[in-house]
């Protein structure tokens, strides 16, 4: 048997209720709570206005319901719901941050959150709403490296502004060399891709020694001058330079912006126009 509520609107309420149902600014949920309301008093069974409006039955009765207890007024608004955990207490945040900041336990490198939830007797969504509170990533390290070298901020700020704000009439260039390149090859020549073939190499190769590159990086235009030698010493360092300063136009001065190494501050190359480094 179907299961009918009827429900008496007077003329204000049902002018409201078919406001609310023509208003398309209006939420969602409070038209269907009106036409729930409206079917009602029209005598529709519990289970055709449930179709109609698109809800279950047991939201068909809560709304009726309410209507009758509230009106109007208690369709376009939602009960509080009860609390749900209470939060942590202070002390176990404040415990869970000292344990973050400590060595963890064993031979691990560093806490995970089931871990800590484990030590901590919390669960582990609170632990990571707790790091997150706090910005704590144990599993994240950022390194660093202090120089001792007195001038080093005069050094930076000079190279620096050669990147930013390079002199007029000069040429900027980042210098470096890669070592211990193996030259490779393979023991028999391959063949090349054909229609309907791959191409071929073998699965061995031989060495032919080492070489080094050397490299600079004209920051203007991005254009890199290269030259490979036997060897990585200040001699052909020097002559690396030569050939920069060949290539380089008659008329511009040349900052050249290298690392610390010690083939780039041997005594013949600080005897004469020392380059930029760190």
């Amino acid at each position: 048997m179907a299961q009918t509520v009827s429900i008496l609107l007077c003329g204000d309420d049902r002018i409201r209720l078919e406001a609310i149902v023509a208003d398309r600014n209006r939420r969602h949920k409070h038209v269907q709570r009106a036409q729930i309301v409206l079917l009602s008093a029209e005598r529709r069974s519990v289970a055709a206005i449930a179709q109609t409006v698109g809800v279950s039955r047991p939201s068909v009765w809560r709304w009726q319901q309410r209507f009758v207890e509230d009106g109007v007024a208690g369709l376009l608004k939602d009960r509080t719901r009860p609390p749900g955990k209470p939060r942590l207490p202070e002390e176990v945040e404040l415990k869970v941050v000292a344990l973050t900041c400590s060595e963890p336990p064993g031979e691990v490198t560093h806490w995970t959150g089931r871990d800590m939830a484990k030590a901590a007797g919390i669960s582990h969504g609170s632990v990571r709403r707790i790091w997150a509170k706090y910005d704590l990533q144990p599993h994240r390290i950022k390194t660093f490296k202090r120089s001792n070298d007195p001038a080093f901020a005069e050094k930076l700020r000079a190279i620096v502004g050669l990147y930013v704000k390079p002199p007029a009439h000069s040429l900027v260039l980042s210098v470096d060399e890669k070592s211990q390149i193996q030259a490779l090859d393979r023991t028999q020549p391959g063949l090349p891709i054909k229609p309907g073939k791959r191409g071929t190499m073998t699965h061995d190769y031989k060495r032919n020694g080492t070489t080094t590159l050397f490299a600079a990086l004209n920051v203007l235009d991005g254009k890199v001058m290269g030259q490979c030698m036997q060897k990585h010493r200040h001699q052909e360092f020097i002559r690396f330079l030569n050939t920069i300063e060949r290539q380089v136009p008659a008329g511009k001065v040349i900052h050249v912006i290298l690392d610390n190494y010690a083939t780039h501050k041997h005594g013949v190359i600080a005897g004469g126009r020392s380059p930029t480094s760190v």
